[in-house]
């Protein structure tokens, strides 16, 4: 097919279709923290770093498959691994130190804040060639399965480490620098899995694999409520 000329309408349909999936889990995830609500300023300038990590992760991806060709699984799991700690910074340079975090609840919504910047930015990227080539369906077919899988993705690998550090909010140093390390290497671990059976099926057994990232969600859930009644319980 010919190239659609880059216009204002394209670049509008690219934003909005890379915006509303992470807008929507943000919104859903924000409204979990009600009670106490997280200043949005601070919210706001954590979804952009988050967005600017992608910025930093495209190189350092090129550069694993550069080093390590026909890498397989091992690719998988760096490339992974550079997702996860990258948008693990975006929270702790902005975030931590501030010492706005003072309830367990606080840490999983701002690593999923950071989180679904990360996915706007990345599901945009992802739209701008099948778009820019004039497949309309294809673009909208990706975002469809973007919001279903990457976009939920990222939420629940980002909150896995939030929700590990939250555990041990009340806990020593210590155990709080060990809590932090299981939550990345579990963040790191989902994501793996997700993109090893994407990548094993072949886009098939599409239902399973989402089924899989469904449960982990739902797992997340749970713990979140936890932390939520963590912090009612000490005040």
């Amino acid at each position: 097919m010919g190239s659609n000329p880059i216009t204002p309408e394209l670049v509008l349909y690219i934003v909005v279709a890379a915006l509303l999936p992470t807008l929507i889990w943000l919104w859903f995830w924000l409204k979990e923290d009600n009670v106490n609500p997280e200043p949005k300023g601070l919210l706001f300038l954590t979804f952009i770093l988050g967005a600017l990590g992608v910025v930093f992760v495209i190189p350092l991806q090129k550069f694993i498959l550069q080093v390590v060709p026909d890498s397989g699984i091992f690719g998988i799991i760096s490339a992974a691994g550079v997702e996860e700690i990258i948008k693990f910074l975006a929270v702790g340079i902005l975030a931590i130190p501030g010492k706005v975090m003072d309830e367990p609840v606080d840490f999983p919504i701002y690593f999923i804040t950071a989180a679904m910047g990360f996915a706007a930015l990345e599901n945009s990227l992802f739209l701008v060639d099948p778009n820019l080539s004039g497949e309309f369906t294809v673009g909208l077919l990706a975002g469809q399965l973007r919001f279903l899988g990457s976009t939920l993705l990222h939420s629940t690998a980002s909150a896995t480490i939030g929700i590990s550090i939250g555990l041990a909010f009340y806990k020593t140093k210590f155990v709080r620098h060990l809590y932090t390390i299981v939550g990345v290497f579990a963040a790191i671990a989902l994501h793996s899995a997700f993109n090893f059976f994407i990548i094993e099926r072949g886009g098939n057994d599409i239902l399973a694999i989402y089924s899989f990232l469904w449960i982990a969600t739902v797992f997340v859930l749970l713990v979140f409520e936890k932390l939520r009644r963590m912090g009612t319980e000490i005040i």
